[in-house]
């Protein structure tokens, strides 16, 4: 099911908080579109039991996969790219707007991809619901989330062997040259404590 807040939007004249700030050579308000089979393998090993927010959903790459996949999903984000709501800062959301939180986080200065999963947790105590994070797989090995992952481990680990975001959805970009990275998803479960599983996906299976 699709709500009206995952449907294309022309002509919007929302005006955005522009509170991210952009490092030099990254895309502006970090724009690295996520490629379908992402979150095609996504669904391959994970499936919500509720509707879905998309609280950076850019141009739709992964709402529109969801809703194909038969979710209700909830679209927003700070920057009205023509998809869904603009204008709405997640990290200042106050009331969840769906059960589960699915998203590709903007990363940029210091700390937000991190913000991002804070308050995506803060939301999901309220609703009982998942959290599913597209991240770094550098992230993994950092001395300053080692205390954020043991004190709020991920249930699930799912590691993507290729996968590249181009900037604004462009491989000829002047910011491509840092497009190459390595992804996993992290998937916070209600209740979970101790490891995480982890496996091994092949994004080739789902082009």
């Amino acid at each position: 099911m699709t709500t009206l807040s995952t449907r294309p939007r022309t002509g919007s004249s929302a005006k955005p908080r522009a509170t991210y700030q952009s490092r030099p050579g990254r895309a502006p308000f970090e724009f690295y579109p996520t490629p379908p089979e992402a979150t095609r393998a996504l669904l391959s090993v994970e499936s919500f039991d509720g509707p879905i927010w998309e609280p950076a959903c850019g141009d739709g790459a992964i709402a529109r996969e969801l809703t194909k996949a038969g979710y209700d999903v909830t679209s927003t984000d700070l920057i009205d790219r023509g998809f869904g709501t603009g204008g709405q800062d997640f990290l200042k959301s106050a009331t969840p707007l769906a059960k589960h939180i699915v998203t590709n986080p903007p990363y940029g200065t210091h700390g937000l991809g991190d913000a991002f999963v804070r308050r995506a947790l803060i939301h999901a105590r309220q609703t009982g619901g998942t959290v599913a994070m597209l991240l770094n797989l550098r992230s993994l090995a950092n001395p300053d989330r080692h205390q954020k992952f043991i004190k709020t481990p991920p249930a699930a680990l799912y590691f993507l062997d290729d996968l590249t975001c181009w900037p604004m959805g462009k491989p000829t970009s002047t910011t491509a040259r840092i497009a190459r990275q390595q992804y996993y998803w992290a998937v916070w479960k209600p209740g979970h404590t101790g490891a995480p599983t982890c496996w091994w996906l092949s994004t080739r299976d789902f082009k």
